[in-house]
């Protein structure tokens, strides 16, 4: 499942709701699938009856066996969940480097960085269009999130040690692997 939304806060006093969406755009919800919310650590599904979008991010959403206000505060703060193969496929040439997001991040070996006991992926990377690749390619983690500042666009990896965010500059992308979701980056000694 993939977080997609978040519950803000009640609209009016019937049980609907705002939700705050991340990542894609409201109305790329399948207003047939359900939705996710965790409760003890379980998700329990629930339908949209309407759907209504509100700006670029947000929507007015009924929820089914969500009637009241009281209801709407219990999952106030909430994450909203889909079941990804609910979502439409998200591509570089139209989605931009908001598609990178669960695409692995792998990086040349560098020797200050990884230790004797670091698991490195593949061995001798031979592909003659990346001369720069040599040796072995250490995984520095999953791609979790795209942040579009102005100027100085980032991604934000899971690593061993926690969440980093990596400068997403095209001088520092060695290669791009669609097929694999996977990209190569010479990152800047200290950033991982």
């Amino acid at each position: 499942m993939q977080q997609v939304a978040q519950v803000l806060k009640s609209n009016g006093t019937d049980g609907e709701l705002v939700l705050g969406f991340r990542e894609i755009a409201p109305e790329d919800i399948n207003l047939q699938e359900p939705v996710f919310i965790i409760f003890d650590g379980l998700p329990v599904p629930f339908y949209i009856e309407s759907f209504t979008k509100r700006g670029n991010t947000k929507a007015l959403v009924r929820l089914t066996d969500i009637c009241s206000q009281e209801d709407v505060e219990e999952i106030a703060g909430k994450a909203v969940y889909v079941e990804e193969e609910s979502l439409p496929e998200m591509s570089l040439e139209e989605d931009g480097f908001a598609a990178l997001v669960g695409w692995t991040l792998l990086t040349p070996e560098i020797p200050d960085q990884v230790g004797d006991d670091e698991e490195t992926v593949g061995n001798d990377v031979e592909d003659a269009s990346l001369p720069a690749l040599t040796g072995n390619l250490y995984e520095v983690g999953e791609i979790t999130d795209f942040i579009d500042i102005p100027n100085n666009p980032c991604i934000e990896v899971e690593t061993e040690n926690g969440a980093v965010m990596i400068p997403l500059h095209e001088d520092l992308i060695l290669s791009v692997d669609p097929e694999y979701q996977e990209i190569i980056m010479q990152i800047p000694a200290g950033l991982i």
